[in-house]
């Protein structure tokens, strides 16, 4: 590995700036990592090998590279925003294999800053489960090839553990950054409604889905997140003092179990923060019964907007199929309201008047297996799902920003983690506070292997692994882009 690989997207930004390094070197170095690596990760679906050597070069040669926030940084786009000149499939074979016309807002406000994007990266279809698996391949955990990398945003975060880039683009829609996030050991935050352009699929879930960063460091994701945002102060991360934190485990619906491991990760942040001299005491949201139900009615019925096109087509999985007409059946009996985020917002505000800051599990289980899911039961993906990852989609209701913080290792050997809750508008407090448990409790920025400490004699290990595990290609995506 170069001795820019495993680098942050903040020391690479400056060394191009400063001429100290090129942008083609430093993207060079991430593209040769991502061939040694992905092909046991199932990470990207798309590398854009030349265009992205010619863009980069394209960064060295602007006059203005010296005031790029980002400038010569690879990263990584999910592949159900529009990137120009590339195929957007959404993690389906079904939807068309023809080049976009033009950038996504997010996109083109990263490569305005000088990021480079380096490739396209793996989704379960339309975005609908928290693991990834679909035509094109399963995206495997960097920390335990034979577990998920979380969805909906799992290439994105095992891209960034395994130290192919500094900074990946995800989006969030029911936990899809934080719950990969999670199982990776890295940092995600999910913004608040109308923060950074949403414009993901037919209507962004019903303004449930924003875009965010996955990325090692707080400082990386505030970079960003400022960019995505078009707000520059949001990469200034200041500590904050004396902040009113609740502590809670309570899960968000009835029948919910967690694992203890992940309840004693809250405690551990907590008393961090009472360390860092904070008001720490335990508090719990008032989980209105009902908002289970308006957050499951809308995971089954908000996707058939997206699916919408493609039902006929017989490339669509069987289990996206049942989904929609599950969301269907369902929406009969309950279907999303118009007012249910007002509703959540009045039944939680009482807690974010008394507290700035909820602090609670972003998983209730570890990350299951890595398989193709959408081949087995569509029963089995839900349950799992339900089971494993109930804890985040409460705050896509309300439009509030949370983020997701590494709290070290279990003793299953997967990163542990905590959730950051805060009221709109408050990102830059829930940065500030990661930073200083990031600082209180450092963890380890990439997977064992990976990044600074990459082994490429472990490589073959590792597929072996992943392989024998489940009995399919840890590769079987190659077949799109690489």
């Amino acid at each position: 590995m170069s001795d820019w690989v495993g680098r942050t997207a903040t020391e690479i930004a400056a060394a191009v700036r400063a001429g100290e390094v090129t942008a083609a070197e430093v993207v060079r170095d991430h593209l040769d990592t991502i061939a040694a690596l992905d092909g046991e990760l199932g990470a990207f679906v798309r590398v854009r090998r030349e265009r992205a050597l010619a863009e980069a070069a394209e960064v060295d040669a602007r006059s203005d590279r010296a005031g790029l926030p980002m400038a010569g940084v690879p990263v990584a786009i999910k592949d159900n925003v529009p990137v120009a000149g590339e195929p957007m499939r959404s993690g389906s074979a079904a939807t068309p294999d023809v080049p976009q016309e033009s950038d996504h807002p997010v996109v083109a406000r990263l490569r305005a800053a000088g990021a480079v994007v380096v490739g396209l990266t793996n989704l379960p279809e339309l975005g609908i489960y928290p693991f990834t698996d679909n035509a094109y391949g399963v995206a495997r955990n960097p920390w335990d090839p034979t577990r998920t990398a979380g969805g909906s945003s799992g290439g994105a975060a095992a891209a960034v553990a395994a130290g192919m880039v500094p900074v990946a683009h995800g989006n969030d829609g029911a936990g899809s950054i934080r719950i990969p996030a999670a199982n990776c050991g890295l940092f995600g935050i999910k913004p608040g409604l109308g923060v950074v352009p949403a414009e993901i699929g037919g209507d962004a879930w019903d303004t449930m889905s924003e875009n965010g960063p996955l990325a090692t460091t707080v400082g990386d994701a505030a970079l960003m997140l400022a960019v995505m945002a078009g707000t520059p102060a949001l990469a200034e991360v200041d500590g904050p003092h004396g902040v009113r934190v609740a502590l809670s485990v309570k899960p968000p619906a009835p029948g919910v179990r967690i694992r203890p491991e992940l309840r004693a990760a809250v405690r551990a942040a907590g008393k961090a923060l009472v360390g860092l001299g904070h008001h720490v005491v335990r508090d719990d949201p008032a989980y209105p019964l009902w908002a289970g139900t308006a957050v499951i009615s809308r995971w089954f019925a908000l996707p058939a907007v997206d699916a919408g096109p493609y039902l006929s087509d017989p490339r669509l999985e069987t289990r996206t199929r049942r989904h929609v007409r599950a969301g269907r059946l369902i929406s009969r009996v309950r279907a999303p309201q118009a007012d249910d985020r007002a509703r959540f917002r009045e039944a939680v505000a009482p807690l974010f008047e008394r507290r700035d800051v909820l602090v609670m599990p972003t998983l209730a289980q570890r990350a299951p297996k890595a398989r193709q899911w959408g081949s087995g039961s569509w029963l089995h993906s839900v349950g799992s799902a339900m089971t494993y990852a109930p804890m985040t989609a409460a705050w896509n209701l309300a439009g509030f920003p949370a983020a997701s913080v590494p709290m070290g290792v279990g003793d299953s050997g997967l990163p542990l983690s905590v959730q950051l809750v805060a009221a709109p508008g408050k990102e830059a407090l829930l940065l500030g506070l990661a930073a200083q448990l990031e600082a209180a409790l450092p963890w380890q920025r990439y997977a064992p292997g990976y990044g600074v400490t990459a082994d490429p004699a472990l490589a073959a290990e590792r597929a072996a692994l992943a392989a024998g595990d489940t009995g399919h290609s840890p590769d079987g995506h190659d077949g799109c882009g690489h």
